[in-house]
């Protein structure tokens, strides 16, 4: 698959290990309130970012240059690029930010030639069920992976 492109939306950048801690902060802060509900850990807490990392897919947010406030983890396939996650820090939450993060992931994607952006989210994560699709995203499977029952979503870019 080819990379994330080299030219990325104003305040991302590729994540570096030394943004690590950070990155794994933001998603147990992102993701640790859904574990009442879902009755366990939501996936992207146990994902391994140091592979993210590694492998180019995880970019970090900072929108004023100086402290990082939001991740987002893309993988390019072959006819769509995933947003396997989008995370902010609860600072940042209510602010625009996630809008702007989810503008940016179909930004890349289209500047790396794919007409569609696919994710996926937990069947009990309702409201971020309904945000996505508010943007647009339509529902394409449920399935069971990894003891998670996850819902499917893809957008088409026009």
């Amino acid at each position: 698959m080819p990379p994330l492109p080299a030219s990325l939306p104003a305040g991302l950048s590729l994540a570096r290990f030394a943004d690590l801690p950070r990155v794994q902060e933001i998603v147990e802060a992102a993701y640790g309130p859904w574990t009442p509900l879902l009755g366990q850990r939501a996936g992207p807490m146990d994902d391994d970012y140091a592979a993210f990392i590694a492998n180019g897919h995880a970019l970090i947010y900072r929108p004023d240059g100086q402290e990082v406030l939001g991740l987002l983890v893309l993988i390019p396939q072959a006819d769509a690029l995933m947003l396997d996650n989008v995370a902010l820090a609860a600072e940042a939450k209510g602010k625009g930010h996630g809008r702007i993060l989810l503008d940016a992931a179909e930004q890349i994607a289209r500047a790396m030639g794919r007409d569609r952006i696919r994710l996926y989210t937990h069947e009990k994560m309702a409201a971020n069920i309904a945000i996505y699709a508010a943007r647009g995203y339509v529902e394409t499977a449920r399935i069971t992976e990894k003891g998670r029952n996850r819902v499917y979503m893809e957008k088409m870019l026009g």
